[in-house]
């Protein structure tokens, strides 16, 4: 059980930095048409489209990333310790 909780923690925080990498390859003109930021897109986009779909842009800026992230942060900090603590 402890080696697949690092596992799910694991992977829970891998894909937040991967978020992270997307969100600043926004600033980079034609960074999300290469293959990597073709790659992110396709497992980013699905998880971020809730979000956009709540929170909607002040003026240029797109709040939904950082509540995305702050949600996975909750589930790796408290959401899988409980769901481990079940068993």
């Amino acid at each position: 059980m402890g080696t697949l909780f690092v596992l799910l923690s694991g992977a829970l925080q891998l894909y937040s930095f991967a978020l992270i990498i997307y969100i600043f390859m926004s600033w980079f003109p034609g960074a999300r048409e290469s293959a990597f930021g073709s790659f992110l897109t396709k497992i980013c986009e699905p998880y971020l489209e809730p979000f956009r779909k709540i929170i909607p842009p002040l003026g240029m800026i797109d709040f939904s990333p950082i509540v995305a992230i702050m949600v996975l942060y909750f589930a790796r900090m408290y959401g899988v310790p409980v769901l481990f603590n079940w068993f």
